[in-house]
């Protein structure tokens, strides 16, 4: 074998709350992860301020935070954490290949995937500017900041109907902005929230701008059929647009459903490529939650042990 192609037994793409928890359950097996965090270190979280709603945090934590501990737990128990992105595979055979910034080559005996997923975004330099400072991709990580106040959700689909209707139950009212005069959602989404009194609906409009210098106070719309410019004063601007799981270099090898979400096998971590195991926000494209991807995350590891003691490989 090339002395230069380095051998592991797990190796975990992807640095999330899902990857990082694979990495103490595999470390503490005594299996030697080799673990890298791609382009963003830490994953979504590492963009998120207040983190309340995951257990064990009583008085909350910052998300990068968060994701430091979670990092330093890792690595505690023998995970070597490495600054590095994937940027190709080759699993038509075992053991797997991975190549991470186009140079350094890899073998795996098996693959724990987590590279999670990115929200869509608007694409506006007030979004950016004002991203965790009322800006958000998650209703249900926020909202809770905002509750008594009224707030805006950019979207027409199920999840913005889910989100919407999440915030009403907390906030004083939510205005749910539609580039369209119709709703993308399921019937009985588009039911739920059209029948909810402190639901606004919003049609045919878009996005100019979110209005605040430190925190959000506003939203600026335009009328797609008028043209008119209206402000709207709100104190948190919510982007349901989608997300887009961070998939494409599995691309050809690993079964995922049409949005690039991956497709593991009922009730594991499986992929169907044996020895490749698929975790957190790479495959949930329902729950999303820092505290499910960790879950997923502790069943890869330990569906990677299995996989290894069945083929004798630990």
């Amino acid at each position: 074998m090339n002395k230069d192609i380095e051998h592991v037994k797990v190796l975990i793409i992807g640095s999330g709350p899902a990857g990082y928890t694979a990495a103490i359950y595999a470390a503490r097996a005594g299996l030697n992860p080799v673990l890298y965090t791609g382009a963003q270190p830490g994953g979504q979280l590492t963009i998120t301020t207040d983190v309340e709603n995951y257990p064990g945090y009583p008085d909350g934590v910052m998300g990068p935070e968060m994701m430091e501990d979670f990092r330093k737990q890792a690595e505690r128990f023998g995970t070597q954490v490495r600054y590095g992105l994937v940027t190709q595979v080759d699993f038509s055979k075992r053991p797997h290949r991975v190549t991470v910034d186009d140079s350094v080559q890899i073998i795996a005996d098996t693959v724990i995937i987590s590279t999670g997923a990115s929200a869509k975004w608007l694409g506006l330099e007030s979004e950016s500017r004002l991203n965790g400072r009322g800006v958000s991709a998650c209703a249900v990580c926020d909202g809770f900041f905002f509750r008594g106040q009224e707030v805006a959700i950019v979207g027409g689909g199920d999840t913005a109907c889910e989100e919407a209707s999440y915030l009403s139950n907390i906030c004083k009212k939510v205005y749910m902005i539609v580039r369209r005069d119709e709703l993308r959602a399921s019937q009985i989404m588009q039911k739920r929230v059209l029948s909810n009194p402190k639901i606004e609906m919003l049609w045919n409009h878009e996005t100019v701008q979110v209005l605040g210098d430190e925190e959000v106070n506003g939203v600026e719309l335009k009328n797609n059929l008028t043209g008119e410019h209206k402000t709207l004063p709100v104190a948190a601007f919510f982007v349901a647009i989608g997300h887009q799981p961070n998939t494409d270099v599995f691309s050809g090898f690993i079964d995922m459903d049409e949005s690039g979400y991956i497709q593991t096998k009922p009730g594991t971590t499986r992929t169907n490529v044996p020895g490749v195991f698929a975790c957190g926000d790479a495959q949930d494209n329902i729950y999303r939650q820092a505290v499910t991807a960790a879950g997923t995350g502790c069943m890869a590891a330990l569906d990677a042990e299995r996989f290894l003691a069945e083929y004798e490989l630990a």
